[in-house]
């Protein structure tokens, strides 16, 4: 029989609770640090990580939850507080559809992280370095089939001739989303800026956006500010115009608009890192560069966030204006670099073999399950790896990342 002291230090609900998260679509993998467990004591108390651990990422109402909760919480009106509690604190979603609310586990990115923009503190920014930057997850986040998000360009990259397909065009995007819309800080500029790093592209913080079920989670915790669809297309312009990039939900139907930086946002540090990010990223376009229009100003690799493009250091004719260098095996297609070129050495190009994103969140959850239950999926991640090092011999993930210990029960 277990002590009063091992009762009070009882891990097993958060690890039931990191056990159920990573057979959801996006994995939540143990830590050899403990680190997962931290996590989930930021946001859960003990009772909270159990009744967490009984919903699933569909959507459910209290008449689906509550049957298998019944015996943590005295009646339904105590399932409502602690599902609502949960909710405030950025552990799980809520959306109210036909009359009913209805809840659902969400993941830790994106979700749970991106939901602590109004409680981080330098604790949770610690414990989730150090979880991200093990191996066992960085494994698991790129084994997904689709990716989360995507990029699509910016208005002014796209030329007359270029096809684009309504869900690459970010007009079209923001008129058929779903309301409501709410703004809210960027959870990665805020971390940075925390860190004493403040971000070198903006020095405004309200410009990632949530719309439809996920915008209703926001509203619930108190998260951000809502705004209506016209407003939410002018902040998207001034984002544009700042060499923000662009990067919503791998979906047709957009819930979450990002609008990042190279300097401080995580989805484009870790595509900085990899040898060739394009095996686990999602776009349907890349730049082309025509030396002979090229004048050498540097204003395209001044805005790319991917470090896709790069001048080389001068030698000793100072005044020569060097030409910078293309990696199409970096280029996103975010199109910054085509807005801030005035010689037009720059264009947009589709990428081949781009399919088009699922239709909804419902469907690239689908997609992400089925592909999960398969086989040496996480072999294969890292086979494309080790062929991406060998390749680029570029090493820079082997440095940052951090080898899983022995996991704790």
């Amino acid at each position: 029989m277990k002590n009063a002291y091992a009762q009070d230090h009882d891990d097993s609900p958060y690890r039931e609770l990191q056990q159920h998260l990573d057979r959801q679509p996006v994995g939540f993998p143990p830590s050899g640090s403990g680190a997962d467990i931290r996590l989930l004591k930021h946001i859960f108390t003990p009772k909270e990580a159990r009744i967490a651990a009984c919903l699933s990422h569909e959507p459910g109402g209290l008449d689906k939850i509550f049957p298998g909760a019944k015996y943590l919480v005295s009646s339904v009106g105590e399932l409502e507080e602690r599902l609502t509690a949960m909710v405030k604190k950025g552990g799980l979603e809520f959306r109210h559809e036909k009359g009913r609310d209805l809840y659902a586990n969400t993941p830790l990115v994106v979700g749970i992280y991106e939901l602590q923009a109004g409680r981080l503190t330098p604790e949770f920014i610690k414990d989730f370095k150090a979880y991200t930057s093990e191996t066992r997850y960085g494994i698991s986040f790129l084994s997904t089939k689709r990716s989360q998000m995507r990029t699509v360009p910016i208005h002014k990259s796209i030329s007359h001739d270029l096809p684009v397909a309504d869900y690459d065009h970010i007009q079209n995007l923001l008129e058929t989303a779903a309301t409501p819309f709410v703004v809210l800080p960027c959870i990665c500029r805020k971390k940075k800026a925390m860190l004493g790093a403040p971000c070198k592209t903006t020095d405004r913080t309200d410009t990632c956006m949530a719309m439809g079920p996920v915008a209703q989670t926001l509203i619930k915790m108190g998260l951000g500010r809502k705004i209506p669809r016209l407003e939410a297309m002018q902040i998207i312009h001034k984002n544009q115009e700042e060499g923000l990039v662009l990067q919503p939900s791998n979906t047709q139907k957009i819930e979450f608009l990002c609008s990042c930086c190279g300097c401080c946002c995580s989805m484009l540090g870790l595509q900085k890192d990899l040898p060739l990010p394009l095996d686990f990223w999602e776009t349907g376009f890349k730049a082309i560069l025509d030396n002979g229009r090229c004048v050498g100003c540097g204003k395209c690799a001044d805005r790319c966030s991917t470090n896709a493009l790069t001048i080389s250091t001068p030698g000793t004719d100072k005044k020569e204006r060097l030409k910078p260098d293309l990696d199409t095996h970096r280029c996103i297609g975010c199109g910054q670099c085509v807005a801030a070129c005035k010689a037009d050495a720059l264009t947009l190009v589709p990428r081949p073999g781009q399919g088009s994103p699922p239709e909804d969140r419902e469907e690239l959850n689908d997609i992400l399950l089925e592909h999960k239950k398969k086989s040496l999926t996480q072999v294969n991640v890292i086979g494309k790896l080790a062929k991406g090092i060998l390749k680029t011999r570029d090493i820079r993930l082997l440095k940052k990342t951090v080898k899983p210990g022995p996991i704790t029960q």
